[in-house]
């Protein structure tokens, strides 16, 4: 706690597989039971897709088929369906105690969609809410959200998509929304958008939204 805001320590991991992002997750996770230890986590991943909690499993068929374009397939303990993750796309796992925020998922996951909203506004991206979990331009999902939540304690989180090859997600219906499409910075501004140049505007969101200071090792 510093000022009377929680502190949270921001950890920028780079390029990694979806696993080790899954692994790390849980080593930060496991910080929590010594007290509070608030962790942003920030990387890319290699191409994947990710399934997440439905009453069905994909069939095997389908995720081998996903498997011969050249990417991984993982089932998650995330909310919501199937979604791609890649290269060029901004993740963000924030493991937080909402004990020291407020415990309720609902306001976790709107203050999330409230964070990517103003990162994109500041790149003069008009991005939205709607009745689906996530934030879109239109009808273009531009950032999906997909949460865990055990005692109050977060992982998962968001994938703001950069400037990804979005041909990946021609191969699925992503998080299981039909009739929709995806979007990036980049296509939405015409202009290459890398990750690192949207990673500052997402952390000053997120400290503003959630009230919280961030620090990161020199």
């Amino acid at each position: 706690m510093r000022g009377g805001r929680p502190l949270v320590k921001v950890v920028r991991l780079g390029l990694l597989s979806y696993q080790e992002g899954l692994r790390l997750q849980q080593v930060f996770v496991d910080r929590h039971r010594s007290g509070p230890a608030h962790s942003l986590l920030l990387c890319e991943h290699h191409p994947v897709y990710t399934t997440g909690i439905r009453h069905q499993p994909y069939p095997a068929s389908q995720l081998d088929r996903l498997r011969l374009l050249g990417a991984d397939v993982h089932r998650a303990n995330r909310g919501g369906l199937i979604t791609f993750h890649g290269p060029g796309q901004l993740v963000c796992y924030p493991v937080l105690d909402l004990s020291g925020f407020k415990k309720s998922v609902r306001w976790y996951v709107s203050q999330l969609e409230q964070t990517v909203i103003s990162a994109c506004s500041s790149l003069g991206v008009a991005a939205t809410t709607s009745p689906h979990t996530g934030v879109w331009v239109g009808d273009n999902k531009i950032c999906a959200i997909g949460i865990h939540c055990g005692r109050y304690v977060t992982s998962h989180g968001l994938a703001l998509n950069c400037d990804p090859d979005l041909s990946w997600f021609s191969h699925i219906v992503p998080c299981g929304i039909e009739g929709k499409g995806v979007t990036s910075l980049s296509k939405e501004l015409r202009r290459h958008v890398s990750v690192h140049e949207a990673t500052p505007l997402l952390l000053n969101a997120f400290a503003q939204h959630f009230h919280c200071e961030l620090s990161e090792d020199a």
